[in-house]
């Protein structure tokens, strides 16, 4: 049998998200390759959302994560995970559930991002009434021009602030250069280099105002190959604990294997060419272009999709009859994780266990 195929795909509905345990265990140990400690990786949750993947990591020695929800957040005190960061800056009722978050799960060390004065004072409000102390990173921007402050003087001078507020403790700097993702490696670690060094010369300076060195969560799975070759910094790669074939496609110098897969299957027969797959936008992430998926065993070419309905072009229809089981690896795995309340997790070819895609949810609890 190939790899991806169930022995007993007949007891899964469709669509449905597949996890490939072995897969998954063989790329946290890829990743934990392509660094020199362990210490240095924060994987990035939002990926996953799921309470077995990150205890696979803790199992591999990985300790610290990255995530972008409150949910996520809850999600890594729930696995057990010693020290999490929120890259989020929460405002409003989120700046409450986040000090409702760090009193319910004490084993966890919590921080989240700040990049201006009167997201620190709320911060700095909410935690003196709970009588707690919050780490905080400033978020710096580098050019995804989404969040944070440009490392310029103005950084210097907002981390020192921050600094001064008695129940805010400064930890560092997170740098995302989310906005780098060129194909070719020695383009990408020029670029890379180039929007970093600024974010070195502000370390520097912060050094030098007498304040402690201060850590620095870099890059995402574009960047990672180049952050992980330097000192200290904390890398930050999400992806790769399952893969897609976006990345597969554009970072060909990254060698992790596939292991989530969308289960679909034929439906309807249109003509001699053309069959309608069960896979349609609710089962399947629809941010980018066509091709979404590609299928590992239905060669083809999608021709549209509707919310639940794909309609793909083949060589020739009659090759697969109503209820062939399809196995499609996504272009953008992430959020198409997000579209399921559970994945079926397969190994040795057999479903043997359900996980709750737990973080799919704006709120479990806080």
């Amino acid at each position: 049998m190939n790899w991806f195929e169930l022995k007993n795909a007949a007891q899964v509905d469709s669509p449905a998200l597949i996890i490939y345990k072995d897969r998954v265990i063989e790329n946290i140990n890829k990743v934990k390759g392509m660094i020199d400690n362990v210490s240095r990786l924060r994987p990035h949750v939002k990926t996953n959302k799921m309470t077995e993947v990150v205890q696979l990591m803790m199992g591999a020695g990985i300790n610290k994560f990255k995530c972008a929800t409150i949910a996520e957040a809850e999600m890594t005190g729930l696995a057990g995970a010693a020290d999490v960061l929120l890259a989020y800056q929460p405002v409003g009722p989120k700046a409450v559930r986040f000090l409702e978050l760090i009193q319910k799960y004490p084993g966890t060390q919590f921080s989240c991002l700040v990049d201006n004065r009167e997201s620190a004072n709320d911060l700095q409000e909410l935690a003196k009434q709970s009588g707690r102390h919050v780490k905080v990173y400033m978020d710096i921007n580098v050019g995804m021009n989404r969040t944070g402050i440009k490392p310029d003087h103005g950084a210097l001078g907002l981390y020192q602030y921050v600094h001064s507020l008695e129940n805010l403790l400064p930890v560092g700097f997170h740098v995302y250069d989310g906005h780098i993702h060129d194909t070719d490696l020695a383009i990408r670690k020029q670029k890379c280099d180039q929007a970093y060094e600024p974010v070195v010369n502000l370390v520097a300076d912060v050094v030098a105002s007498g304040l402690p060195v201060p850590l620095v969560v870099a890059g995402g799975t574009p960047t990672f190959p180049i952050h992980s070759q330097r000192r200290r910094e904390e890398c930050s790669p999400g992806t790769f604990v399952f893969w897609d074939f976006g990345y597969a496609r554009n970072l060909p110098e990254q060698q992790f294997d596939y292991a989530a897969l969308v289960l679909s299957r034929v439906i309807s027969h249109i003509d001699d060419q053309l069959i309608c797959l069960d896979l349609g936008h609710k089962s399947i992430a629809a941010e980018n272009p066509q091709p979404r998926v590609e299928f590992l065993n239905i060669p083809g070419t999608v021709i549209s999709q509707s919310e639940e309905h794909l309609v793909l072009k083949v060589a020739s229809a009659a090759d697969y009859p109503v209820g062939t089981v399809a196995y499609g690896v996504t272009l953008h795995i992430c959020p198409t994780v997000a579209l399921y309340e559970k994945a079926y997790v397969a190994e040795n070819n057999d479903v043997t266990a359900t996980w709750k895609v737990i973080a799919r949810d704006r709120q479990i609890i806080v």
